[in-house]
């Protein structure tokens, strides 16, 4: 009875020894994917009042572990059963990604002067919905990226046993999201990490120093943030394109991957951004 108890615990320590071998695998090819995810939400997590910065963060984090309890069983299924669908997900989140990048480009170049000044009534009911807006985009975003994760995830133990595929998948999945918004919430929290080290320095010394380069870190580190997070949508809807796309990955063999899959990146991404806009006119043509 003894000996068999020994051997079901052997057998269990044998499996998670191949879990982590494969999870450490897998993490190490979805590493880029995760810098991507990191920038991209870093960028929307920023830019609300300080206390509502970290009430913002977890409801994108709860977002976050939702999409991957719906991705992670709905890829395995489609792996067994329907392997082609996966290909055309990512090709349409992609075509998302490209879109959501390019149009900050767009806002940026031409539209930063048209946004409206709201009434001081308004203000907070705009806060509210702009909050609301900002959480939903983040969680959308956030499910393209962890559908590439999972699916590269995924590929790396396709040789495996179920089981394993399961829990590599499942690990890999619970890592992404709790180091890329345990790293966000770091970064937010980077300004009133440095008031306090310069309250309790009495502005004086190495704390003090050290609290006032947080403080002035922040703003510089969410602009860059915000610069890195919309190229890498662009490179990681690119990236999608050229690695299940025949023509795009046999396009230019000469050319680096980086600026290829930059380029098509944003290609698509002007492509349905003029799709968008025009059919926004038609719609609003046939209202009138």
């Amino acid at each position: 009875m003894a000996s068999g108890f020994f051997a079901i615990l052997d057998d269990i320590a044998a499996l998670m020894d191949d879990v982590a071998v494969a999870a450490k695998i897998a993490t190490k090819k979805t590493a880029g994917i995760l810098g991507d995810d990191l920038a991209v939400n870093a960028e929307k997590a920023t830019g609300f009042l300080s206390s509502r910065e970290i009430p913002v963060l977890w409801s994108i984090t709860k977002g976050s572990l939702v999409n991957k309890l719906i991705i992670v069983p709905i890829a395995l299924l489609l792996n067994s059963f329907f392997p082609v669908a996966i290909e055309y997900i990512l090709i349409l989140g992609g075509f998302y990604l490209a879109f959501e990048g390019v149009e900050k480009i767009i806002e940026f170049l031409f539209h930063r002067s048209d946004a409206p000044h709201p009434e001081t009534k308004a203000v907070e009911q705009d806060a509210a919905e702009a909050e609301k807006a900002k959480v939903k985009s983040a969680v959308v975003t956030d499910f393209i990226l962890s559908v590439e994760i999972v699916i590269i995830a995924l590929g790396t133990v396709l040789g495996e046993p179920l089981t394993i595929q399961i829990l590599t998948v499942s690990v890999v999945a619970l890592l992404a999201t709790i180091g890329v918004y345990g790293i966000v919430a770091l970064i937010v929290r980077m300004d009133d990490t440095g008031y306090k080290l310069i309250k309790r320095s009495n502005e004086k010394g190495f704390l003090n120093v050290l609290g006032k380069s947080l403080v002035k870190s922040l703003p510089i580190i969410i602009r860059i943030l915000s610069v890195v997070g919309t190229i890498a949508l662009i490179l990681v809807s690119g990236g999608i394109f050229v690695h299940n796309i025949h023509f795009f990955h046999d396009l230019f063999p000469g050319i680096p991957s980086i600026v290829k899959e930059f380029a098509i990146g944003l290609a698509a991404g002007l492509v349905v951004v003029a799709i968008f806009t025009i059919g926004k006119k038609v719609i609003s043509l046939f209202k009138k």
